[in-house]
């Protein structure tokens, strides 16, 4: 990885697989606010507890091929957090789709999460407005649900039964007593 801190500034680096991946330039406004709002619901439910909600531009170091910096992280496990990132595996990964990273969230990066140990990931997409969910099964991620924001005018075409249907809220499997609005992690978005 670069060693210029100008250049690093400018271009951030993942490590993925033992190969250097530059990652997407400054992020839009709503991979901006998402990113804080998912961390503004985890660090307020957090706050006075074991485990700590970490933000984007945290170093993390799953292993010696594979140093990421994902976009939110929750860590469990206070020994992996030093001064200068993450060691092993945090317990939740959150990854805010972009269309020039995308690609290795949803594939490379989401399968070495799953073999590190990662418990629980998701892909949250700003622009559809929808949030992933995957769940550690042995060492690998299975699916368990998608949750999505619908536009006024895609209700207004649902029938009742339909609307009633609909998720708003949805719980993080690490924390059973935390409601998690779909409208809070996507507030002040576009």
């Amino acid at each position: 990885m670069n060693d210029n801190l100008a250049y690093q500034e400018a271009h951030r680096e993942e490590l993925i697989g033992g190969k250097v991946v530059a990652m997407s330039p400054s992020p839009r406004w709503n991979h901006m606010a998402v990113s804080g709002n998912i961390f503004g619901i985890f660090r307020d439910y957090l706050k006075g507890k074991k485990c700590t909600p970490i933000q984007d531009g945290f170093d993390l170091y799953l292993d010696d091929e594979n140093q990421f910096i994902p976009d939110f992280m929750i860590v469990c496990d206070p020994d992996k957090i030093k001064p200068n990132g993450v060691h092993g595996a945090p317990d939740l990964v959150v990854e805010v789709l972009s269309p020039g990273t995308m690609r290795n969230d949803k594939t490379i990066k989401k399968e070495i999460y799953a073999r590190c140990g990662v418990r629980e990931y998701w892909l949250v997409s700003p622009n559809e407005k929808s949030v992933e969910v995957y769940r550690l099964d042995g060492d690998e991620f299975l699916f368990y649900d998608i949750y999505a924001v619908h536009a006024d005018w895609e209700l207004a075409q649902m029938s009742e039964e339909e609307r009633a249907a609909v998720v708003t809220h949805f719980k993080c499997s690490l924390f059973d007593d935390l409601d998690i609005s779909l409208e809070d992690i996507f507030y002040r978005t576009f």
